[in-house]
């Protein structure tokens, strides 16, 4: 069975129908919630941040333009609520140490192992970065977002977007120089 696209459920949803809103949670829970981790860099606030941005897309979906991808609407909001709980909390700090980020389990221990620590110094890197450079970053890397949805959600032009990206990828990879793939 195909699913429904975006604007289909939006429009279930605007005439009431709760499991047109369930599809669309269950869409984009993981990608918004992965976008505000990675922002935020804490599994508690990233859980707040996703929770909050569904009740906004209750609230507010009388407001959503359909002349626009629902996705990156969503996704807008998630980065809007993520920095405001940066700059509310002034956390601008590196990550706590023991926390990880999200990711897929491998069967072999030693392969979990690198890939957790792999991961962990990462996510330690994009934390020390701008909070711009973390949004560029996560919007194309980690959301598979394409320059275009980037300047929208971003409210940017797409050379800006592209130029940002260049700049931020440096920074990241000047912080991870001696990251050394997986064999």
């Amino acid at each position: 069975m195909l699913e429904d696209p975006d604007d289909v459920l939006v429009r279930r949803c605007r005439d009431g129908d709760r499991s047109a809103f369930v599809a669309l949670v269950r869409r984009y829970r993981g990608p918004i919630y992965n976008c505000a981790y990675r922002v935020l860099g804490r599994e508690e606030d990233a859980s707040d941040v996703t929770q909050g941005v569904f009740l906004k897309v209750i609230q507010r979906l009388d407001q959503y333009d359909p002349n626009y991808k629902f996705f990156s609407w969503i996704y807008r909001m998630a980065l809007n609520d993520s920095l405001n709980l940066l700059r509310d909390r002034s956390r601008e700090a590196p990550m706590e140490e023991g926390a990880e980020a999200p990711g897929d389990e491998r069967s072999n221990p030693e392969v979990q192992a690198n890939e957790k620590q792999e991961a962990h110094r990462i996510q330690q890197a994009l934390m020390s970065m701008k909070v711009s450079d973390r949004a560029v970053l996560t919007l194309r890397h980690f959301s598979d977002c394409s320059y275009e949805e980037i300047a929208e959600i971003m409210e940017l032009e797409v050379k800006t977007v592209k130029s940002r990206l260049f700049e931020a990828r440096q920074r990241l990879r000047q912080l991870l120089t001696d990251l050394r793939p997986l064999s």
